[in-house]
């Protein structure tokens, strides 16, 4: 599956890529997933004489070593890490494959860290709207009264910033930001340098996938508290929850924490811009192209604890959680209140959910930066979270694979439903 990949690109869209991991999955989830009612969980004693929490660990990480062994040269991937929560259970259980470099011998472990692209999104939605329930903004206020030097913009709002039914176009679709990334690829973005790329083209319709949308919500949340984006994610979400192992930096990161992440390949056919840096690993360039649409890095344990208080209504209020969840169509870009098997794809506020026959209702993200993939899904009806990262972004992705070997594993144990006859 060829696409056009940017310096920041997400498969939560409706495109073959979206479709592949979640119809895949499909087959995998019992009936009781499709209704939304929890299986029925097995007794610990029942868990602990099948495989106990080590056993489990070992066949969860072979199945890490088996995605590697399948894609990790087709892919140019040397590294790979999950990390499984189940519901009830305190801790997630947190393997990981590979070496930190392709062809070398360091190995990497579920310390390691990832930088987790659009997952970042939903960080950026969490504080806008937790600034609407201090009363402090409204999702519905236009980008006219928050930033007022864009005025083509000016009927903009909040919300459709980041549902992506703006029609503000992509700065990073844009050839000339690519070409500037590319020639110094340690050069530092401001929040202004890349929005300046998007200004003057065309605009979009409908639903379309813009990272300029939440640069510019980066600058509202700024504007808003007279802080920087980085201090309001620490004061309000980093620290309260206790995420030790999450990082955000609009720049190059440090070396306390780039010495836990695994060399990091560009490895795409497209576009032709950025040609030169296949193969190349990018890990350490600056993420200060990606700012509040993508430059977070973090280890699949703590992605894991963010999307647990995220889809556990831990960090807004009831309205601003359904807010947060509101969703638009990505065929249409129109409201919709949940997704179907007619119109199987939606995007909430920096969140999606999916709809398939014989699958029922999944809320996931797959986020990508030019040197890795990290995805999450979230099955409503079980509790089952899943996060995985892989040290690569390829012109073909199956990370999806790695989702169902682990689904599989944990079916296999009485840990979620078994797979519903096709």
């Amino acid at each position: 599956m060829g696409r056009r990949t940017t310096l920041l690109s997400s498969r939560t869209h409706l495109t073959r890529a979206a479709l592949t991991p979640l119809l895949a999955l499909g087959i995998l989830v019992a009936p009781a997933a499709i209704t939304g009612a929890a299986p029925a969980a097995p007794s610990r004693a029942t868990v602990t004489a099948s495989c106990d929490r080590s056993c489990l660990a070992g066949e969860l990480r072979a199945d890490v070593e088996g995605y590697l062994r399948a894609h990790g040269v087709d892919e140019h991937a040397s590294a790979a890490a999950l990390s499984v929560s189940l519901r009830g259970q305190r801790q997630s259980i947190d393997v990981a494959a590979g070496t930190t470099r392709f062809g070398g011998s360091g190995a990497v472990d579920s310390d390691s860290v990832w930088q987790i692209g659009s997952n970042t999104k939903a960080f950026t939605s969490v504080l806008l709207l937790q600034l609407e329930a201090e009363h402090r903004l409204s999702i519905n206020d236009t980008l006219g009264r928050w930033l007022p030097q864009y005025p083509q913009w000016r009927d903009v709002t909040i919300q459709r910033l980041l549902n992506m039914t703006s029609g503000i176009p992509n700065y990073s679709d844009q050839d000339p930001m690519l070409a500037a990334y590319a020639a110094h690829p340690h050069r530092y973005f401001s929040a202004p340098d890349l929005v300046s790329f998007a200004v003057g083209a065309p605009a979009t319709t409908g639903y379309h996938y813009s990272n300029t949308n939440y640069v510019l919500a980066e600058m509202v949340i700024e504007k808003v508290t007279g802080r920087s984006y980085q201090h309001e994610l620490r004061a309000r979400v980093i620290e309260p929850l206790g995420l030790d192992e999450l990082w955000y930096r609009p720049d190059v990161y440090p070396r306390s924490v780039t010495k836990r992440e695994p060399a990091g390949y560009y490895f795409n056919d497209q576009p032709p811009v950025l040609l030169g840096l296949k193969g190349r690993d990018v890990s350490r360039d600056s993420l200060s192209w990606a700012r509040g649409a993508g430059g977070i890095i973090s280890t699949t344990r703590d992605m894991i604890r963010w999307e647990r208080a995220m889809y556990g209504a831990r960090l807004l209020p009831a309205r601003q959680q359904a807010e947060l969840l509101s969703l638009v169509s990505t065929r249409t870009g129109k409201p919709i209140a949940t997704t179907s098997s007619s119109d199987p794809g939606g995007f909430g506020l920096g969140v999606a959910q999916a709809t398939f026959p014989g699958f029922g209702t999944v809320w996931f993200y797959e986020g990508e930066t030019l040197g890795f993939r990290t995805l999450h899904v979230w099955f409503p009806g079980s509790g089952l979270l899943l996060a995985m990262g892989v040290n690569s972004a390829p012109t073909h992705d199956h990370i999806q694979d790695l989702a169902i070997a682990a689904y599989k594993t944990l079916a296999a144990h009485g840990l979620v439903a078994p797979a519903a006859a096709s």
